[in-house]
């Protein structure tokens, strides 16, 4: 009977947590280079350059892929013939892992774990509990399965009960074709199909650590009914011409996972979990022998790119000159490089100045004419100014959009993905702009970022306000002060009829 030892359980998933922050997979890798040569949109193109040149920094600085270092999601299979010698719960262990990992000294992870979910929302601190799941299975070792599962796709799964006789892959692409680019797509889908509620669910959050091998599969055919499901769904999926960050162009998905088991004669569970272009995941087996070793990948995986930073597309906008002539004249599609003072403020933030302006209260910053930036950074660590700082998702901002643009004279918005129709109609009655910075290059991002102070609620941690001074930080016109969309515009020009066979 293999004994293994609890201490080398935490060693392992501690290692297999700070891994995973800051090295993609050599597959997810592959696939995403391929889609980068192969995209024909210049501005989706150019996305997908930023996610790849972020990876192959983050590989060599070991740094964290994006700032969102995700919730620990822990599936352990353990042999009915191995021993796991533990001191209390599974749990516990698993807990102590993650503390170990997230509070690195020499990488810290964001914490984005909160204790009481309809509450007070306080952060635990320490990005506990895990989301653990365990089964007894044969043999004689422990699997585990480690991956980091970002808010931001987390927050886009879906699930329904079919009708028996439904098709699976029409509800998955018009359930894709809901979600905007919030889950910072090119990604995985993660797709599980029978059993019950719950299992439909972990059945696809299970598919998404799955190797990836749609190359394969389209180059060889399909060889049953799972394996045609999951071609249809990706060409249906990439036909909707959503595209990287949702700018339009070829590619949506990199590949579709599926995972089915028997389920009741009248059901037909499905679930839909989104991966984002931050796919982080491994997983060891522990056979009593020690802790588990981590392999670092290849540099040469991954292409070779010189972002070309002010091609003749892009042009320079000084945030602390802004006037309403330079913010008319920008066009969704549009490449900027910004420099200058630029505030940062998330959903707590952005709770917390509307609770004041509807008490009469002054804010703390003076925010018109000015720029904020929707990022809850990494902790800098060494000489860095700021740790990773990619943005988050803008649609949680929107009901507070209007309020926030007319009592304070606030003109540009920085984040990631599309504005709903409350937010758009804010912009353009405002004639504000909305700008996105790529979700998946955060350390890219931060590497703009010259100066950075805290200035406001500073209680609220990551979610705190800031002062950042940028120099030449790379976004995207989303919206014009006209209110115009490139999230709309974009993928209704590369929409094209799917080529099934």
């Amino acid at each position: 009977m293999n004994v293994i030892r609890e201490a080398d359980l935490i060693d392992s998933i501690s290692e297999a947590l700070q891994y995973i922050s800051y090295y993609h997979s050599p597959d997810f890798i592959r696939a995403m280079s391929a889609a980068w040569e192969r995209e024909e949109n210049p501005g989706a193109k150019q996305a997908m350059a930023q996610i790849l040149v972020n990876s192959r920094m983050c590989a060599m600085g070991r740094r964290p892929i994006c700032q969102d270092t995700g919730t620990a999601n822990i599936a352990v299979y353990i042999g009915a013939q191995a021993r796991l010698e533990l001191s209390g719960s599974l749990q516990d262990a698993v807990d102590e892992a993650t503390r170990r990992a997230y509070k690195l000294d020499t990488n810290p992870l964001r914490a984005s774990v909160v204790v009481d979910p309809f509450g007070t929302r306080k952060n635990s601190g320490d990005n506990t509990p895990a989301m653990l799941t365990c089964e007894i299975v044969a043999g004689d070792k422990v699997e585990v399965h480690v991956a980091a599962k970002g808010g931001g796709s987390e927050n886009k799964a879906k699930f329904t009960v079919l009708n028996p006789s439904a098709s699976v892959a029409d509800w998955v692409v018009q359930t894709v074709e809901t979600l905007g680019a919030g889950w910072c797509p090119p990604g995985i889908l993660g797709i599980g199909v029978g059993g019950t509620a719950d299992k439909a669910m972990g059945l696809a959050k299970k598919a998404l650590n799955d190797p990836i091998d749609m190359a394969e599969l389209l180059r060889r055919g399909p060889a049953n009914r799972t394996e045609e499901l999951r071609l249809e769904i990706y060409e249906r999926v990439n036909a909707l011409g959503i595209g990287a960050q949702g700018l339009g162009g070829v590619t949506t998905v990199l590949d579709v996972k599926v995972r089915s088991f028997p389920t009741h004669a009248a059901s037909l569970p499905v679930g839909l979990i989104p991966n984002c272009a931050a796919t982080r995941h491994v997983h060891f087996t522990l056979d009593g022998s020690g802790p588990a070793k981590f392999t670092p990948p290849d540099l040469t995986d991954w292409p070779e790119i010189l972002l070309d930073k002010a091609g003749a597309d892009t042009r320079r906008l000084d945030l602390d000159t802004l006037d309403q002539a330079t913010l008319d004249s920008l066009e969704p599609g549009q490449t900027l490089l910004l420099s200058g003072t630029l505030y940062t403020g998330r959903d707590a933030a952005h709770k917390r100045m509307v609770d004041m302006l509807n008490k009469g209260e002054e804010l703390p910053v003076d925010l018109k004419g000015k720029a904020i930036y929707y990022v809850g950074p990494v902790d800098a660590v060494g000489d860095e100014v700021i740790g990773p700082a990619g943005p988050t998702t803008s649609t949680r901002m929107d009901k507070f959009t209007d309020q926030i643009l007319g009592a304070t004279g606030l003109k540009v918005m920085v984040g990631k993905a599309e504005r709903g129709p409350v937010a758009l109609e804010a912009i353009a009655k405002h004639k504000a702009a909305y700008l996105i910075a790529v979700g998946g290059a955060a350390y890219l991002v931060s590497k703009a970022i010259k100066e950075a102070e805290p200035i406001a609620f500073q209680d609220l941690g990551m979610e705190a306000i800031y002062r950042l001074k940028v120099q030449d930080m790379p976004v995207t016109v989303a919206v014009d002060s006209k209110g115009n969309s490139i999230h709309i515009s974009g993928p209704a020009a590369w929409k094209r009829v799917p080529i099934l066979a």
